[in-house]
């Protein structure tokens, strides 16, 4: 029996220095070489390249913010807008004055009365004009819809009711000590002035 052997796998005799199994031909002493693949060391990967500033950068980049001028074009936009609204009920007036004067009547209330009502309209459509559309799924006035422009929060959501009208009236500081709140807008990094500071609202380029 000390010349024979059994083999590992299929459990036949073998005689003594035999290199394969008589019954499945099973090498009976593999060579170090042969040794698993377990036992043979696992390749390191390479380090992950970094991405390129470029592409880091690129979503920074995409949020881009109305700068000064395109907002100043907005602004004449809405105006006109407005003005175009309010403008009948100041010729309304003006037609009532002109009967008036031309029948001897005395027009110079009528003429008082309809400047005092296109002003109240002109402060009070501008608000609820801004203030509605700014709040809305458009997020833009008429303007800044043109010029591809709306007015989000910090976070660029849509803003409330309430915020919009905040901003509307923050304008009128903005206007203030020579406009310096409005030139603002040219001057931070995220174009905004100081009604846009007040608020906390950004307008950001579509």
């Amino acid at each position: 029996m000390n010349g024979t052997f059994f083999c590992n796998k299929c459990g036949a005799q073998n005689t003594a220095g035999a290199q394969f199994c008589s019954r499945c031909g099973t090498p009976t002493n593999p060579s170090p070489a042969a040794a698993t693949p377990a036992a043979l060391p696992t390749a390191v990967p390479p380090y992950a390249t970094p991405a390129p500033p470029s592409q880091i950068t690129t979503g920074m980049a995409g949020a881009g913010y109305g700068g000064f001028w395109i907002r100043v074009v907005a602004a004449i936009i809405d105006a006109i807008i407005v003005r175009v609204v309010v403008a009948p009920v100041g010729m309304i007036f003006g037609g009532l004055g002109l009967a008036g004067t031309m029948s001897g009547m005395p027009h110079r209330g009528l003429h008082l009365l309809g400047g005092g009502v296109v002003l109240i309209l002109l402060v009070f459509g501008s608000w609820l004009y801004e203030a509605f559309m700014e709040s809305s799924s458009y997020q833009a006035t008429l303007g800044k819809m043109i010029c591809g422009m709306k007015v989000t929060d910090l976070n660029g959501n849509r803003i409330s009711f309430e915020r919009a009208t905040g901003r509307h009236f923050a304008k009128w500081l903005s206007g203030m000590f020579l406009c310096i709140g409005f030139i603002m807008v040219g001057l931070t990094e995220r174009k905004q002035g100081l009604h846009d500071l007040l608020a906390g609202t950004l307008v950001r380029r579509a």
